[in-house]
């Protein structure tokens, strides 16, 4: 995993980072409010020796710097933190005494440190005070001759004691700085570990390695395509209408040389927006002047009837079981070349349905009165009827929402239909989430460009190969492949 990678997925998961963030600095300052102020009182001592006894300067500084270290000790002591409780008298015990001071030693220098630190400004002062007074007198019992000779040693208060004006801790700014780097760090680290736990499909690059198929279109997400799915009016010039022909394109040259002329739209799970592309797609092929079939083939939900505010009543499921002609139920959409035939009523056995001869024989047919014939079928995962489909058509475009479908089930999905041999055209990331400037750039360019001149309804794109765009071609299919059968 490379940096690009790290960054990517912290970006995508800031709430993560802000939100720990926001908790080590609360913490940070919630710790600061509650430690009491600490003071800190201090002494130093300078050891030295009178010029009798020790007379090489060398070995006299050797010998010095090594009692110092032993000194440092000694100001630990029990022996001297009895002798401070019993002077001072401030309601320590020894352990008390001994837990609030620290020593410390210069390197090469003969100078001794002691610092005493209490929440008490008062009591840290007095407790140094007598450790300083209590420590010389130690050190002169200690080191004095039994003959009665002068100490070799002598300790000199050089600094101090005194006592900090201000709370040495706690240190406001310093532990915010701290909480916020931690807060930073630490929530960076869940949002990459959050990211390489995600198994949900988040990005094109992921849906083409899963499924093994090129992606033909990324559908951006708009709020308001719940309310108006459809591509018209006011949402025929949004990013997502632009995207679907984006889309049309794409799977209009996806393999030149073998057209797919009869497409299945299908999806791992429902709820990820097939009716709905399936739909703007058909819509869109048919701006383009191609004649369009739909076909609602989802017999245990369909939607595209009411997608379109047409009559699904007698559809399909009626044209299969032999009650209507197909030309009596495929209905015109708007002013298009679009036709429509609706599921119809729901049948008991929607899988055999699909998978009988009788559905082989209408592909047929409605092959030979379209340009295109676009199915909108089951999810794959969910019942066979979108395997059964598929496998009739001339290819499968498997339609994918960003953020909600796992990896584990796009794979499964990809899976079912390649193992029927099903020819998979693309993919389609649906409802992908735009960046800001991406999306300022194109309502810029498209605002624009609304001023200039529509092409006349007379220029527009005639329909392909000169033939009707009604519905007495499917009509005249229909009764000749009755006719067939008999």
């Amino acid at each position: 995993m490379d940096v690009r990678t790290c960054l990517r997925l912290i970006r995508r998961h800031w709430w993560i980072v802000l939100v720990t963030l926001m908790v080590a600095v609360g913490s940070a300052a919630l710790i600061t409010v509650r430690t009491p102020p600490r003071y800190v009182a201090s002494v130093t001592f300078f050891v030295t020796t009178p010029s009798q006894g020790v007379t090489d300067a060398y070995q006299g500084g050797l010998f010095l710097q090594q009692r110092v270290k032993s000194y440092a000790d000694l100001l630990r002591s029990d022996r001297l933190a009895q002798s401070v409780v019993a002077e001072t008298q401030v309601g320590l015990t020894a352990d008390d005494v001994q837990r609030r001071l620290s020593t410390s030693t210069e390197t090469g220098t003969v100078l001794l440190r002691a610092t005493v630190t209490d929440t008490d400004q008062t009591r840290a002062m007095r407790v140094t005070e007598t450790l300083a007074a209590k420590f010389v007198e130690l050190v002169q019992q200690v080191e004095t001759p039994a003959e009665g000779r002068a100490a070799p040693i002598k300790i000199e208060v050089v600094s101090g004691p005194r006592v900090s004006s201000s709370p040495v801790s706690p240190q406001p700014t310093r532990n915010l700085i701290v909480g916020g780097l931690v807060g930073l760090l630490l929530g960076a680290a869940l949002a990459v570990l959050r990211g390489l736990l995600d198994v949900r499909m988040r990005d094109a690059a992921g849906l083409q390695r899963v499924t093994g198929s090129p992606l033909l279109g990324e559908i951006p997400f708009e709020a308001g395509a719940k309310a108006a799915p459809l591509i018209v009016g006011d949402a025929a010039t949004s990013a997502r209408a632009e995207a679907v022909r984006k889309l049309r394109t794409n799977l209009r040259f996806v393999d030149v040389h073998e057209p797919a002329r009869v497409i299945a739209v299908t999806s791992a799970l429902q709820g990820e927006g097939k009716t709905t592309l399936s739909c703007n797609l058909a819509i869109a092929l048919a701006e383009a002047g191609w004649r369009v079939l739909l076909v609602d083939a989802d017999l245990r939900r369909p939607k595209v009837a009411d997608y379109l505010g047409l009559d699904g009543g007698v559809g399909l499921t009626d044209v299969l079981v032999g009650d209507v002609q197909v030309g009596d139920v495929v209905q015109r959409w708007g002013d298009k070349s679009l036709l429509v035939l609706p599921s119809g009523s729901a049948p008991p056995n929607p899988s055999e349905l699909l998978g009988s001869k009788a559905m082989a024989d209408l592909l047929l047919a409605l092959r030979e009165s379209a340009d295109i014939v676009v199915i909108d079928t089951a999810p794959l995962l969910a019942v066979t009827d979108g395997v059964v489909v598929a496998v009739q058509a001339d290819g499968a475009l498997l339609v994918t929402q960003q953020g909600r479908t796992s990896r584990t089930q796009v794979a499964a999905a990809a899976r079912s239909l390649h193992s029927v041999s099903v020819r998979l055209l693309g993919c389609v990331l649906n409802m992908t989430k735009v960046a800001k400037a991406d999306a300022y750039q194109y309502e810029a360019y498209r605002l624009a460009t609304t001023g200039k001149t529509k092409v006349p309804a007379d220029r527009a794109p005639a329909a392909r190969h000169g033939e009707s765009n009604g519905v007495d071609g499917v009509t005249d299919r229909t009764q000749e492949l009755t006719r067939l059968r008999r």
